[in-house]
Formats: C-alpha cells, structure tokens, sequence
C-alpha cells in the first residue's frame, strides 16, 4: 500500500546556518502575514476575492521594491511555500474546519518547507543540503530512512523550547505484518489509561499532573519578571522546555503502547468517545486531556492501516459497564464509585473495567460478523 510517511530528526545548526535559518523563518513569516492582510483588506474593505496567483504575484512585484529586497537573500521556495499554507489556512476555514487564519508571531514556533528544487538528500552519505546553505546540517539520525522511500518535502522547525527539528516527507509503502490470533477489546480509562479484555490493567502515565507544581512554579516567576528583560525571556524558555518533555513523554506513551497492540493483535475493539463534549466536565477536564485519548486512537487507526489489522468501533451508548460479560444481565443505573459488582443473574463478580473490556469486544466481534465495519472516531 503506497503511504506518505514523515521521519521526523532533531538537527544541530551551525552559528551560520542558524542565522540563515532566522532569516529564512523571518522572510516567510512576513511573506505569509503581509498577504493575509492583503487578502483581508481586499474583502473587508473592497468585497474582493484575492486567490494564490494574486498573492504570488503580489509578492514577484515585492521583491522587485528596494524596501523589501532582503526577500531575496533567502531562498524562494520556502516564501513561496507559505502562500501555499496561506491557501490551505484559507480553505479550510471556508469548509468551516477551522478558524479564520491568525497573524505568525515571531515569539512562537517556526517553520519552513522546502520543495525537492531546493534541498539535496543524498541517502547514501545521509547527507541533507538546503539551497543557499553550504554545509549540510547536522542531524541525529535516530531513524533509518527505507533505501525505497521517496523524500518529497522537508520541513525545518523551531519549537518554543529552542530546538530545531528536520521532517522528511515521504512516498513510502506499506507492507502488512503478519496475521496474528491475538484480539482485544479496550476500555479507555483515567485512573488506568486502558484496561483490556485479558484483564491487563495499563496504569496512566498522568504527564501533566506529575509536573503540574514544577510547572506552575516556572509560570509564577515568569509572570513576576519584568516584560521585556532577558530574564523574562529565560524562563519562558524554561516554561516551554518543560511543557516539551511533557509532551514527548505523552507521545513516547502513546506510540509504545499504539505499536504493542497492533503487533500483539489481529482485532482490536474500543468503544467510540465523544471527548469534546468530555472536556466539558469541570473537574474531569483537565486528566482526559493529559490522557490524550483522541491521539491514542488516532494513532491505532493508522497503524492498523498499514498492518493490516481490522480496528472496530462500537456505539458509545452500548452499556459495556452495566452488562454481565458472563450471562448478558443488564444492571440498572450504576455510579462512577461502583468499581466492583456482582450479577444477581448469575452470580459472577466482576471488575467494572475488565467486564466493560470484554463487553466491548464481544460487541466489536458481533458487528465485524454482521459486516459493519466502523472505525472509531473521537469527536
């Protein structure tokens, strides 16, 4: 199966292609916020519809002025690059999957995507050259990238916490592993992050609440420091630093725990949340988005894909907790402290996740029997 898949590395520029870097995140910035303006003044204003081939030669006759000649001193293509983002940005709010686009801060994360006209991959020497850079940049290369795989586009980024980033696009192919007997039924949790339908508890890695106090305490003295000052600026970077090793720690997770699954087995059944009308709860808010339940599933969808493996998702009404897995006796209304219980049907006890796990896999097998396939979906 013909993919796109993105390698991801942490490279370490030099002094010099450091400050080719600045201007180049610098020139496509402005690039990208001068013609929002443009466009939004030419609506707002005159009712004008003002598309890319308007803005590209928008920014031909910029580059031309004597004001805005240092455009050029970068290379074109990552400029050009984001009024192709700004046309994205653009269209997605029109099919109302987004805000309107918002002006890029020079305080926040940048980017830059380079086309194959301007970069060199030499995959023999593992050597990546941008244009008008002349030494390649230095990259941990902590992944190997397959011999087959087509490098397509590169995108260099800056994140909040001071570290660069280089990922690689890729036409790659997918080969499916081979099939196992193994299948599992999830009930996705916050106490346990998943309890499955063999009685495996996964205890929550709780990212977020275990460095809530360091955090808050970085937040407090940047919020005391004088605006301005380079001591404002150092804890911010400390602040974002630890707000990094959160999230690769979540991510690491994730990943680990998505791979095992799809490896261990062949089915995999979760119940279908809606996680956004969760994050209402006031008191629960704050530990289902540290749970990150949306990327987990997100990442069992594509994983599944390309392995080969049937992902089902059953209806998020179905009472998984309520019902015995043993003789199908449906309690009555039962209250989130209610951990353990015994069916007055049959007698069994039971633990409230681990049957609410085989409940929800018995279901998934039931719909892949009948010939519905539906995936999960998070909304």
């Amino acid at each position: 199966m013909d993919i796109k898949r993105a390698y991801r590395f942490r490279f370490y520029p030099t002094p010099e292609q450091e400050q080719v870097l600045a201007r180049t995140f610098g020139c496509a910035r402005f690039a990208y916020n001068h013609m929002l303006r443009l466009r939004s003044d030419a609506w707002f204003q005159r009712q004008e519809r003002v598309g890319y081939h308007e803005t590209s030669a928008a920014l031909t006759a910029l580059k031309k002025t004597p004001e805005h000649a240092w455009l050029n001193e970068v290379s074109s293509v990552p400029v050009q690059q984001a009024l192709r983002h700004l046309k994205t940005a653009f269209a997605n709010f029109f099919a109302k999957r987004a805000r309107y686009p918002s002006f890029k801060r020079k305080d926040a994360p940048q980017s830059a995507e380079y086309t194959t006209s301007a970069f060199r991959w030499d995959a023999a020497k593992r050597e990546l050259r941008l244009a008008k850079m002349d030494e390649a940049l230095c990259i941990r290369w902590s992944r190997t990238i397959p011999k087959a795989a087509k490098l397509t586009t590169l995108t260099l980024s800056l994140d909040a916490a001071g570290r660069y980033f280089a990922s690689l696009l890729c036409d790659d192919t997918a080969t499916p592993k081979p099939k196992v007997q193994g299948r599992v039924g999830i009930d996705l949790g916050l106490t346990h992050f998943a309890i499955l339908s063999t009685g495996e508890k996964i205890a929550s890695p709780r990212t977020f609440r275990n460095c809530e106090v360091r955090l808050g305490r970085r937040q407090r003295a940047m919020a005391r420091a004088k605006l301005g000052s380079k001591n404002r600026a150092k804890l911010k970077r400390k602040v974002a630093r630890l707000h990094a090793h959160i999230t690769d720690a979540r991510r690491d997770f994730l990943h680990k725990l998505s791979t095992r699954l799809i490896s261990e087995n062949q089915v995999i059944v979760l119940e279908t949340l809606a996680v956004k009308n969760m994050l209402r709860h006031r008191s629960l808010a704050k530990s289902i988005s540290d749970a990150s339940w949306s990327e987990f599933v997100r990442q069992l969808e594509y994983k599944a894909q390309w392995a080969g493996r049937t992902l089902i998702g059953i209806d998020r009404w179905y009472p998984s907790s309520k019902r015995c897995s043993s003789c199908g006796h449906t309690q009555g209304s039962m209250s989130l402290s209610v951990r353990a219980w015994t069916c007055p049907q049959c007698g069994t006890q039971h633990d409230r996740d681990v049957n609410a796990a085989r409940n929800i896999l018995a279901a998934g097998l039931a719909v892949s029997a009948h010939g519905e396939a539906v995936n999960p979906v998070l909304l």
